[in-house]
């Protein structure tokens, strides 16, 4: 399960070390982490990373076959989850160390700022190539933090990314060593952490109005 620590004046939230699919209670833990983030006082920023193969490989499909039910109701909470990191009154760094895939790729998009490892790893919306269309808010938040040519080639391709190329398409900020990317993400937090608070919380919300509209949509979130 995700873990929250602090480095100073920069928090640093694991996700985990398997998938770190969406499962409600991963979710949930997230939420509650960011929660601690938010209610912080002083200069802060975060950065997410993870540990092993993975960064997040997104939706947990498995437990959303097994609760069709639930089907909205999880689809507005993952929306919700977006539109909170991208809303977030604190500078946000992805340190991308390993495959960042669909809505784990989309939550890397709701950062300020994305370092990828340069050697291995793939960023990818498999969306078109697994039949799952994407969401109105997801992709307005997509569309809304891409370059258009590159929001065009990501939808509908399923192009895997590799950390060189996702720098050339603007996906991440930069491509980097596997050693240094959690370093580089902390780096670049550190020199940020005198923004957090109420203007950056009002920039945010006005520079993402239309992603964060549709994001939160909660009556018609599958449209």
């Amino acid at each position: 399960m995700p873990t929250l620590d602090r480095q100073g004046s920069v928090f640093v939230l694991d996700l985990g070390d398997d998938e770190n699919r969406f499962h409600p209670d991963w979710i949930n833990a997230v939420s509650a982490a960011l929660d601690e983030v938010e209610k912080a006082e002083g200069p802060r920023a975060l950065v997410t990373a993870a540990t092993g193969k993975y960064y997040s490989n997104g939706l947990d499909l498995d437990w959303l076959f097994a609760h069709a039910d639930q089907h909205q109701d999880y689809v507005v909470s993952v929306h919700e989850l977006l539109a909170r990191m991208l809303s977030l009154p604190v500078v946000t760094v992805a340190a991308l160390q390993g495959h960042t895939f669909a809505a784990g790729a989309m939550f890397s998009l709701a950062h300020d700022f994305r370092v990828m490892r340069a050697d291995r790893g793939y960023w990818c919306l498999p969306e078109a190539d697994i039949n799952i269309p994407f969401t109105p808010g997801m992709a307005a938040l997509i569309q809304s933090r891409l370059a258009p040519q590159t929001a065009h080639a990501a939808m509908l391709t399923a192009r895997r990314y590799g950390g060189a190329d996702a720098a050339a398409a603007g996906i991440v900020d930069q491509a980097v060593s596997e050693d240094a990317v959690r370093s580089t993400a902390i780096e670049i937090a550190e020199a940020q952490v005198n923004k957090a608070g109420d203007t950056l919380a009002t920039i945010k919300a006005r520079m993402h109005a239309p992603a964060l509209a549709t994001l939160r949509d909660s009556t018609h979130p599958l449209g």
